[in-house]
């Protein structure tokens, strides 16, 4: 059975959920201490009452875990990757949005707050991003039972400057090292499928092999980002046999992530959603 969603109806999910859902679970990735002692920089860029956050200068990266309720959970759980040029990340329309969306499908949503290449002062680059990314995957797999969810069904979705992180994860892993002492170095950083918003550039590494995870893409044709960068992914996609799908909407502009912005391409989650069922990456166990 096809799983349509509405707009209206996670419109709805999202504005009745209680104030303990909205603040997730925070888990630090790493037990090293930080680089920087320095405090991040947020900034509240919201209208009309829209809560639109931003964050920068990150050093010490972090998951928040959303868990949906038991009643509708399938085990299936997406890493969100938000963008943001690398300089700062678009928290919650690229971020906590989105994972309270995927709640609303029965997926847990795991927004990724990762070190940012272009931090005034920082010697972060594009494979410190990466190895954030890299070390969810496997947190998110090493907490797996804990939560309920299907090591299987650890997917990734990144917008724009996350998208290309979430690229790179598609096509730079490995299987874990399984002599090692801690439990989530054990395992594979391979994620299981992709979905990628309007993906951004930041390297030109992006290799597609016929390894690479099954891909959902999203991109409109008048966004400052081209949307031949999607294109490209997906045509490699298709000449490595791995199974993508990909919508191109003539309007959208950029960073939208699931905001309604009365235009068509405000339908892509519904697009979405139909792909991971048909790919039967929301059935229940």
């Amino acid at each position: 059975m096809r799983w349509l969603v509405s707009l209206a109806f996670v419109s709805a999910a999202l504005a009745a959920e209680d104030n303990s859902m909205k603040a997730g679970m925070v888990i630090k990735l790493w037990s090293d201490p930080p680089a920087s002692t320095e405090s991040e920089v947020w900034t509240e860029r919201g209208k009309e009452g829209v809560t639109d956050r931003s964050v920068a200068r990150v050093h010490e990266p972090s998951i928040t875990v959303y868990l949906p309720e038991r009643s509708v959970a399938n085990g299936a759980s997406v890493i969100i990757c938000p963008g943001g040029g690398f300089v700062h990340l678009a928290i919650d329309k690229e971020g906590h949005d989105v994972a309270r969306w995927l709640n609303t499908l029965g997926v847990a949503g795991i927004v990724l707050k990762y070190r940012l290449p272009k931090t005034e002062g920082a010697s972060y680059t594009i494979d410190t991003a990466l190895a954030d990314a890299q070390r969810a995957v496997r947190l998110v797999r090493s907490r797996a039972s804990e939560w309920n969810l299907d090591s299987a069904r650890v997917g990734m979705m990144g917008f724009s400057a996350g998208g290309a992180i979430t690229a790179l994860a598609g096509t730079r892993f490995d299987a874990g090292n399984a002599s090692a002492s801690l439990p989530v170095e054990r395992q594979s950083s391979r994620p299981g499928f992709l979905v990628l918003g309007y993906m951004g550039g930041g390297s030109s590494e992006i290799n597609v092999t016929k390894e690479t995870p099954p891909a959902f893409l999203v991109h409109a044709d008048d966004d400052r980002v081209p949307s031949e960068r999607s294109v490209a992914f997906y045509l490699a996609l298709k000449k490595a046999g791995v199974p993508a799908e990909i919508h191109i909407y003539a309007k959208g502009g950029h960073g939208y992530g699931v905001i309604d912005n009365r235009l068509p391409i405000s339908n892509w989650p519904q697009r979405c959603a139909e792909w991971m069922t048909e790919r039967g990456l929301l059935r229940k166990p």
